[in-house]
């Protein structure tokens, strides 16, 4: 469902083009003048249609004031000079009056799919450096099997999806395989990390505001990823479900409701049930949202896909570090089966990029892997922080997480160590730290 404003002085004209769009789905809101449409904030909607002709300024005036919306020129003197002089302009296309109903909708539909393959390539531009390592999903476990299956059949269809796992185990790769096979694949995939958004700022973030755009606008077309969207606040939550139920929003201080197309897929490492027992998350967009829920296998669980995952990993790794090919030694081998990997297959990749950066042999040893099959993350006492032991920088960050998490907010954490909380959400992330238990403090 897309959003257009016509501007047209004509009332006859202008309720002909809202009816015509109103019957193909679209939402519509109207102005008789630039100067009125000024007062609706232009960047909230898809396409502007306007008249070139109109009291006051003419419609080419609003393509300054439109930011990225595209803007559609009506005339009744289309002359190719008047064209010509709209598109120089920045006008998106012209169509002359009186128009005709079929090459309005051709009009419509094509400015409008080109804004929804634009806001597509810009997210996967933003995404790019987060995509997971890997093309495709890689194994042929029986775990992974049934994942595949799974994924076969629910891709395709419009249904939400829950994908349950723990950290670093392929949610975010699992969401693109599941948008990719849906016919909504030339659209937009808007992923949100939500464990970094602070709870202030979600509402905003996710719905926007009366001057921009929020992520759920910005996946119109397309598909909605919130990874651990057991992180969101009990208001977000409430609007999810209004979005689910009647697949529309509101935005931050707007009384107007904006309809969008959009499916919503989601993830947590949490225990939802239980945060649903103890009150923290709603039951009714609990049950929403799994009305499909795909189980990730934890790395541990998955022996038969380690050696093909680790060659993938290796390969793509010497690739983006510019290193000649490498393989691994038998001892190094082994050493990866030995051990447990905590942080699953996000882990993996750290362990194998640290590896092809210090080795200066063709063959990577476990001395370059560094793994110790008993180093897990352990709940320290404060006294045992002693600066003068000698700890890596991971360590040390390990260790201060676990021992200050209860007493202090991820904010708080956060600013003892210097970093920012997204920084801080995206460490625990790679070095598969999990956040305490619900009813500490936030």
């Amino acid at each position: 469902m897309s959003h257009i404003l016509i501007v047209e002085d004509e009332p006859v004209i202008r309720g002909a083009l809202r009816k015509l769009l109103v019957r193909h789905e679209h939402s519509v809101a109207e102005a008789d003048s630039v100067e009125q449409a000024r007062e609706q904030h232009l960047n909230q909607f898809d396409l502007i249609i306007s008249d070139l002709r109109l009291p006051g300024e003419p419609g080419t005036a609003l393509i300054d004031n439109a930011g990225t919306t595209p803007v559609l020129i009506m005339t009744s003197y289309a002359s190719l000079r008047s064209a010509v002089d709209a598109m120089r302009q920045g006008a998106v296309d012209y169509i002359p009056k009186p128009f005709d109903h079929d090459e309005m909708l051709l009009a419509v539909e094509r400015v409008l799919k080109e804004g929804r393959l634009n806001r597509g390539n810009r997210a996967l531009r933003r995404d790019m450096e987060r995509s997971y390592p890997v093309h495709n999903m890689i194994g042929d476990s029986d775990a992974m099997q049934e994942l595949k299956h799974r994924i076969h059949r629910v891709g395709p269809t419009n249904t939400p999806v829950l994908i349950m796992g723990e950290s670093g185990t392929g949610k975010e790769l699992t969401a693109r395989a599941l948008h990719e096979q849906s016919e909504r694949a030339g659209g937009p995939l808007i992923s949100v990390q939500c464990a970094a958004l602070p709870k202030n700022l979600q509402l905003t973030e996710l719905f926007g505001d009366e001057d921009s755009a929020g992520r759920i606008e910005e996946a119109d077309g397309g598909t909605l990823f919130l990874d651990e969207v057991g992180e969101l606040n009990s208001d977000v939550q409430s609007r999810l479900l209004t979005l689910l139920t009647h697949h529309e929003i509101h935005r931050q201080g707007s009384l107007s409701p904006r309809k969008v197309d959009v499916r919503i897929l989601a993830s947590s490492q949490l225990d939802l049930p239980g945060r649903v027992a103890e009150g923290h998350f709603r039951q009714d967009l609990y049950y929403r949202l799994n009305v499909m829920e795909l189980t990730l296998p934890p790395l541990r669980d998955r022996q038969d896909d380690l050696q093909s995952l680790a060659n993938a990993l290796l390969a793509r790794g010497c690739e983006k570090l510019n290193r000649h090919d490498l393989y691994f030694t038998d001892a190094a081998r082994q050493a990866m089966v030995g051990y447990s990997w905590p942080g699953n297959v996000r882990e993996l990749e750290n362990v194998i990029e640290r590896a092809i950066i210090l080795t200066e042999e063709d063959g990577i040893g476990p001395s370059q892997l560094g793994l110790n099959p008993n180093r897990t993350p352990q709940r320290v006492s404060r006294a045992s922080l002693d600066p003068s032991e000698d700890l890596s920088l991971e360590d040390y960050f390990t260790r201060f997480v676990m021992e200050n998490q209860d007493s202090m907010t991820e904010t708080e954490l956060a600013q003892k160590l210097g970093i920012s909380r997204k920084s801080l959400w995206e460490r625990r992330q790679r070095l598969g730290i999990p956040r305490k238990k619900a009813g500490g403090r936030r």
